[in-house]
């Protein structure tokens, strides 16, 4: 597998823009946030589906069964220009047979700390931590 990505963007009028991989499926990113999320959600959707997929694999090859996966993230944004973000903070709901705390939370851990590649592209100085809900 090539270590190379590639999108193509494309204007669609207004503050929207439709796009992704070569022959793959599209989406669209609209900064009004009207017809799609803009592009610091996208953002955020992007590190938790990165994370979610991360998590998920490292508790199957623990042998947890998961019934619930579920996750929330929020960024807090500067107040000044360029308004990245400077911290990310996600809740993490999961319920499964096997499941226990300490799996949970190394699983989380490696995600965020070794795996994640979106997470791990952003600016280090980001503050990137997590509540853990688990439920029966």
């Amino acid at each position: 597998m090539s270590n190379l990505r590639q999108v193509a963007v494309e204007w669609q009028g207004g503050m929207r823009f439709k796009g992704g991989a070569p022959g793959g499926p599209s989406l669209t990113l609209d900064a009004d946030g009207k017809e799609g999320p803009g592009p610091m959600v996208a953002l955020l959707l992007a590190g938790g589906g990165c994370s979610g997929a991360d998590v998920v694999s490292i508790l199957e090859k623990m042998h947890v069964k998961l019934r619930k996966f579920r996750l929330e993230v929020t960024g807090e944004r500067a107040e000044e220009h360029p308004r990245r973000y400077t911290s990310i903070r996600f809740v993490i709901t999961l319920a499964g047979d096997g499941l226990d705390e300490t799996k949970a939370r190394r699983a989380i851990d490696l995600s965020l700390t070794k795996y994640c590649s979106v997470l791990l592209s952003l600016n280090p100085d980001i503050s990137i931590g997590y509540d853990l809900v688990l439920e029966p």
